[in-house]
């Protein structure tokens, strides 16, 4: 006889998603009767399936805690200390990944070591009971959806503070202050990840497009697992590389031997099979994701088709209408070299353009980066500016804006660019924002944009705010110009322009 078994994310300490009816799921013997009964009230009951999974819906009540569910069957299983509350899901790579432990060493530049200081002082003194989180282990499956995973929920306190995504504390802390209620983050990130392992098997094989790219992958990847799990395989490349590295006096970094395909996290669908499916459905408010570093260097022209593919397909796998998915612009780093530089911006302008999908929302974070790190201190701001999307579009709350300004159309005027923004709020302005400071208005031209003409070459450009939502751009050189672009670098230092609520305006480019 099995005991009745809850997937981990039903366990002491949860946050369920307030004032609604939550998927509650686990498995048990076929044909047995499993009963949920919540000490706020609410209850339900169901005969298990013949392959020994169960699911019930539950109400839940108004925001608060702590509360009980009791769930029985052959045995009976206690959920202590559970508030209800708002839950949002936390995924991407690094930038989510990283906890806030990881951003307590010192900066690389020591200008943004006061960063570093009010990190540590946050970690030092936090004591908030109801923000909440758990993490999804990184876990890859090339071939098996994992149903369940190994974790536990902590609270931003002492024991806990430092597990938690540095991201989404940041954005849970600026709900808390505006809405008063438990927040509870479910993580699910991989630092290094490209977005290609977050979209599933069935929706690659679903579209003729997709389905070629990763027929390709999954032949090459069934053809190395069979060579390397050969009887007597030896990785002679690594070999050689490690014999030329150790005649060279061990200088450098020392060389890797190959990645077992069962090991690697860049497949395709892996981190889905692996992670992902093992929280779907809970209850969620929206997501927000912050990734796409991994991609400036892989498939950068393909970003847009696949975090839109990925979008709608985790909406339908939930089954939760189009919940609020908000996400970030890459901060400013330096990259290694054009290639990636120009992959960097071009993943931006897709980020960009994804908004034309509903109940989507994107944080601009160029002008909070740091160029001698990929994974900068600024989180606080990375979270404040996410949470404005959702305090505005999911809360109703009064925010002075929720974006900078947006690109929305431009007019060509004889040898100059007229472009027009959207999320100007009272106007545009020429701006500055100091680590932690607000944006202030400065005396100083507009930078960072550029115009092509026919020649097909981009070339430095002036601008002038010529109204509230309009811009001018133009080169003396240029008579008849095609295009505008900005901020189009891994590491647009100086960029300017923001709206007077003192948010920045997004990386864009007119050319498709």
């Amino acid at each position: 006889m099995a005991d009745v078994t809850l997937n981990a994310v039903f366990s002491d300490h949860m946050v369920v998603q307030r004032e609604t009816e939550i998927p509650v799921w686990g498995w048990a013997d076929a044909n047995e009767k499993v009963s949920v009964v919540a000490s706020w009230g609410a209850q339900a009951e169901v005969i298990t399936q013949a392959d020994g999974t169960w699911r019930v819906m539950l109400k839940t009540p108004k925001a608060g805690g702590p509360f009980k569910i009791t769930v029985s069957g052959k045995n009976t299983i206690v959920i202590n200390d559970v508030l209800s509350g708002e839950v949002w899901l936390c995924t991407g790579q690094s930038n989510m990944d990283f906890a806030m432990a990881k951003f307590v060493r010192d900066a690389r530049d020591p200008k943004h070591q006061p960063l570093v200081e009010y990190i540590r002082k946050e970690i030092e003194t936090v004591n908030d009971d109801w923000i909440r989180h758990i993490e999804v282990p990184q876990t890859t499956s090339i071939f098996e959806k994992k149903p369940n995973f190994n974790g536990n929920w902590v609270s931003a306190n002492s024991e806990g503070i430092e597990k938690i995504t540095a991201t989404g504390y940041f954005f849970a802390k600026e709900l808390r202050k505006h809405l008063n209620v438990p927040i509870g983050l479910v993580e699910c990130s991989w630092g290094g990840s490209r977005i290609e392992p977050w979209i599933s098997e069935d929706v690659y094989l679903a579209d003729e497009n997709m389905k070629a790219y990763f027929e390709a992958n999954r032949k090459e990847v069934n053809e190395t697992i069979e060579k390397m799990d050969a009887k007597g395989y030896k990785d002679t490349i690594y070999e050689r590389k490690l014999a030329t590295w150790t005649k060279k006096g061990k200088k450098g970094r020392k060389p890797r031997p190959a990645t077992h395909p069962r090991k690697e996290r860049q497949i395709p669908a892996t981190l889905y099979n692996g992670m992902l499916y093992s929280i779907i459905p809970y209850k969620i408010k929206g997501a927000i994701w912050y990734q796409g570093e991994s991609n400036a260097v892989y498939r950068a022209n393909k970003y847009e088709e696949s975090l839109t593919t990925m979008i709608n397909s985790w909406r339908a796998d939930w089954n939760q209408g189009d919940f609020s998915f908000y996400w970030v612009q890459l901060a400013a780093c330096n990259r290694a070299n054009d290639e990636a530089d120009k992959g960097w911006a071009t993943v931006n302008d897709k980020l960009r353009r994804t908004l034309k999908l509903p109940n989507t929302g994107m944080a601009v974070l160029y002008d909070i980066g740091e160029p001698k790190d990929i994974h900068p201190h600024n989180k606080m701001d990375a979270g404040k500016r996410l949470a404005l999307w959702a305090l505005a579009k999911d809360y109703h709350k009064k925010v002075k804006a929720v974006s900078g300004p947006l690109y929305k159309s431009f007019e060509i005027k004889n040898n100059k660019i007229e472009v027009a923004f959207t999320h100007t709020g009272t106007g545009l302005m020429v701006g500055h924002k100091h680590l932690l400071d607000e944006a202030v208005l400065v005396d100083e031209p507009l930078k960072w944009f550029e115009i092509v003409g026919e020649d097909g070459e981009w070339k430095p450009a002036e601008a002038k705010i010529v109204s509230e939502h309009k811009i001018e751009v133009w080169n003396v050189s240029i008579t008849n110009p095609l295009h505008v672009r900005y901020a189009w670098s891994g590491n647009p230092e100086g960029a300017n322009l923001y709206n007077k609520e003192g948010l920045p305006a997004s990386v864009f480019s007119t050319e498709d």
